[in-house]
């Protein structure tokens, strides 16, 4: 058969996998995982990435082997597969064909099976064992060098203008998460509206699980260094957010390791205030209705309230995701970025009423229709920032092109 891998590797099959899954057995199941198209030599191939970092190599597959890989539900088996190859394409995969690239996917941790348990215990362990959260993308996303960031940092701020001196300080802080160099002046006018206060004592960072999470609030007791020093964290309040949680909050704590929209906001926290600022970083899965997780929020309501405190909350979030690099069938154009502002537009209203539940409301009126990733991250900040907020102000908004096709949109909001 033509190769379905990009590099055509010769390979010879484990008999243990052979004899387990020819003869009826269903074939483990895909993780979940990131999954782009991109164009090499003219032609159209599909990049695998671990949203998680856990497995750090990227896959690139032909779409043979791409078809192969998202039918790997974990009841399929190979019958299954040559049957819906056969019915989609109208050619037939050799049994052999398939089970090579399922070895193949499972030898790089993309499937989920006990190989990929190993390397993420290890990793686990790795992660639990250090005394600090490392900058997963310092020298990737942002400089490296202090000096080389501090600059960088600053040009994102120079897009903006230095607050009034006498500028109410900010209780709550929205800003986006994409890449520095997409949303760099999005960035700079949420972060320049902090210059005008003094730095906080403590400040409350919601993120988004991108690598997705049962658990609704994830949290870690550990410090986020940065090329500016160490942000380190508050564990006594870590630990009073987490009782009474009917979820294991450090269950999934790996997540923190390599995700963006946390690291983003303390590189830029530490650059505004200095690394002196303790906080309390809590990554945001699926919005969850309970009242176990209504009462999670209100733990963190009430540490921020406490009058000997002097407490920020910022949320890392961005907004819609629409064009084919997130499932639509349509390019974007202008009528396209017209609607994904107008909605936008309609959601931000209810933050900037201080509406919290209302803006979830907005936002899941057409079913999340735009894929708003940081709906949950932007409802727990307001809540946490409660009684605290009294008006609420839009700095800048803004939309950036992915490069496999589609926008993204975001926003900094200021609640004073």
């Amino acid at each position: 058969m033509t190769d379905y891998f990009t590099k055509a590797p010769e390979r010879t099959l484990r008999g243990k996998w052979f004899a387990r899954y020819s003869s009826g057995m269903a074939l483990p199941a895909l993780r979940q995982l990131d999954a782009s198209t991109i164009e090499h030599e003219g032609q159209q191939l599909i990049c695998l990435h671990d949203m998680e970092g856990i497995v750090e190599d990227r896959l690139v597959l032909s779409p043979a082997a791409y078809f192969v890989a998202a039918n790997l539900d974990g009841r399929s088996d190979v019958a299954d597969i040559q049957y819906a190859f056969a019915k989609h394409t109208g050619s037939m995969l050799m049994s052999e064909d398939i089970l090579k690239i399922v070895e193949y996917l499972d030898e790089h941790g993309f499937l989920a099976t006990p190989r990929f348990q190993a390397i993420h215990d290890k990793a686990l362990g790795a992660f639990r064992a250090a005394s600090v959260r490392e900058p997963f993308l310092a020298g990737k996303s942002y400089p490296e060098n202090p000096n080389e960031l501090r600059a960088f940092l600053d040009d994102c701020l120079a897009l903006a203008e230095r607050p009034e001196s006498t500028a109410p300080p900010v209780r709550c802080l929205i800003a986006p998460h994409i890449d520095f160099g997409r949303g760099a002046r999005v960035y700079g006018h949420a972060y320049q509206r902090l210059q005008s206060q003094p730095a906080p004592d403590l400040a409350f960072v919601f993120g988004v699980a991108h690598a997705g999470a049962s658990a609704p609030y994830i949290l870690t007791r550990k410090g986020f260094e940065t090329p500016l020093g160490l942000m380190a964290n508050a564990p006594e309040i870590v630990e009073r957010i987490a009782e009474g949680c009917p979820w294991d909050p450090f269950e999934a704590e790996l997540l923190h390791r390599t995700e963006h929209s946390i690291e983003f906001q303390v590189v830029m926290l530490a650059h505004v205030f200095g690394p002196g600022v303790r906080i309390v970083p809590v990554l945001c899965g699926a919005p969850d209705a309970r009242p176990e997780a209504a009462a999670f929020l209100d733990r963190c309501r009430a540490v921020a309230a406490e009058n000997d405190r002097r407490a920020i909350v910022v949320a890392g979030a961005d907004l819609a995701h629409v064009g084919r690099r997130f499932g639509d069938p349509f390019d974007i154009d202008e009528e396209i970025v017209e609607f994904v502002r107008q909605r936008d537009t309609e959601d931000l209203a209810r933050v900037l009423a201080l509406d919290a539940d209302g803006f979830m409301e907005s936002v899941w009126r057409d079913g999340n229709a735009r894929r708003v990733c940081g709906l949950g991250c932007i409802h727990a900040a307001m809540k946490t920032a409660g009684n605290l907020a009294v008006r609420a102000e839009m700095l800048a908004y803004d939309y950036a092109h992915d490069p496999a096709g589609g926008i993204v949109s975001f926003a900094a909001v200021a609640i004073t």
